[in-house]
């Protein structure tokens, strides 16, 4: 029994492949009924997201269950062998249960310490552990991988810091508003990131959103998702001055907030602060607006110090996030070793023999036998317990080399108690 992944993502394949080998959610489960029906498949689970689609398989041959899976792929989304292969990685055994924890701690991600890919990596599981397709491997592996997630998160600051400009920017406007809570933010310009920055803002307390853009009811389209107010790109500065944070990306080729219509603003606001996130290229805003009281100007540049900063602090406690996962492999390996069939069976004669002697001992204490009575009792009491072991024994060595031999192991495990210390 072998843990095998096999897999493409960001790192090693183009967002055109990446999307022919993505898996629908309402198609998941049929996928992995498929996948099963394959001979070297014992157990799986499919990840797919928009950075990754991967396999991972319980197998009796790491060999023939990584063909397996790739003739899986290729046959579910109808590719060739030959389109896929260079895009492909492959893991087994250490280095499968490693790349999981890996995954699922976020270490892996486009983004290291993303907090969206744990809760991926259950969703995959949950849908396999509905249908059947997990057992007793996959059943541990998921839920440790879970408790390595969290351990991870919990015990570093590994997603502390914004790594994105849109939360680069939500970070700088915490350092001028403390709290963010009962501020309007004013978004110039309908782009997608201003319209990402708005999220971040609105889900860090401000309360309401203005849009203004050249057309209208692009306006009144963002305006509506965020259940605020649209405005004609020409009373800018008279809605401006009702705006705590202002963020501009229009697009426009010269300054669009100039620094005399900001000093109009401020004299209406009586020079209570403001904040204007320029994302930009070419600058919308006036640098000039910095050299006004109580403005505070960022533009693309700033934001992306501020990321690369925090990309640098992420990478520190990336490091202190592989100790975790290094510790929580050796853990998982450890048990994945008790259902080896040699080590099982040596604790199965270790706990019948033990348990025979503790017997011969207290009953012999009581008889007055003489020593060669005492070595045929011995003699015929290790004879017993070997001929009842012996059929156990020679089957649970046959049904090792089956597909799910290891469910039999984990059962003679469980029936005998044999991962407890055996009786003094």
């Amino acid at each position: 029994m072998y843990v095998v992944v096999v897999g493409l993502s960001h790192k090693t394949a183009p967002v055109e492949i990446r999307e022919k080998l993505s898996f629908p959610e309402g198609k998941l489960k049929e996928s992995l009924r498929r996948l099963l029906s394959y001979p070297h498949i014992s157990e799986g689970v499919v990840l797919s997201t928009c950075n990754r689609t991967e396999v991972y398989a319980v197998c009796n041959n790491p060999r023939k269950g990584r063909e397996d899976i790739v003739k899986f792929l290729c046959d579910y989304h109808e590719l060739e062998k030959r389109e896929l292969s260079r895009y492909l990685y492959f893991h087994d055994s250490i280095d499968a249960i490693h790349h999981l924890f890996d995954v699922a701690a976020s270490l892996d991600s486009m983004v290291v310490g993303e907090a969206q890919i744990l809760g991926q990596v259950k969703e995959a599981y949950n849908h396999s552990f509905e249908i059947g397709a997990t057992s007793i491997i996959f059943n541990r592996l998921f839920r440790h991988a879970f408790r390595v997630g969290k351990r991870v998160r919990t015990e570093t600051r590994i997603g502390e810091s914004a790594v994105s400009i849109s939360y680069a920017a939500v970070e700088l406007a915490k350092t001028v508003f403390e709290d963010l809570k009962g501020h309007t933010v004013m978004i110039i310009g309908a782009g997608k990131m201003s319209e990402l920055t708005a999220k971040h803002l609105l889900a860090n307390g401000v309360s309401s959103v203005i849009v203004s853009n050249r057309t209208y009811e692009r306006a009144v389209e963002l305006a509506e998702r965020f259940q605020g107010k649209a405005v004609r790109f020409d009373e800018n500065i008279k809605y401006m001055a009702k705006a705590d944070i202002v963020i501009s990306s229009t697009g426009a080729p010269h300054y669009v907030v100039k620094k005399d219509d900001v000093a109009k603003v401020m004299q209406m606001r009586r020079n209570r602060p403001i904040f204007f996130i320029d994302i930009a290229v070419p600058r919308d805003v006036d640098p000039g607006v910095n050299d006004l009281y109580n403005v505070f100007l960022y533009d693309i540049d700033d934001l992306e110090s501020v990321v690369k900063a925090n990309l640098a602090e992420r990478e520190k406690e990336a490091e202190k996030a592989e100790a975790i996962t290094d510790g929580e492999v050796e853990e998982f390996l450890s048990w994945l070793q008790s259902l080896e069939v040699t080590p099982i069976v040596f604790a199965l004669k270790e706990r019948a023999e033990s348990i025979r002697r503790a017997e011969m001992t207290r009953v012999l204490g009581k008889l007055d036998l003489s020593e060669e009575e005492k070595n045929a009792i011995n003699v015929l009491t290790g004879a017993i317990v070997n001929k009842l072991l012996h059929q156990p024994i020679v089957r649970i060595k046959e049904c090792a080399n089956q597909k799910d031999g290891y469910v039999y192991i984990e059962s003679l495990r469980r029936l005998f108690g044999l991962e407890e210390k055996p009786e003094k």
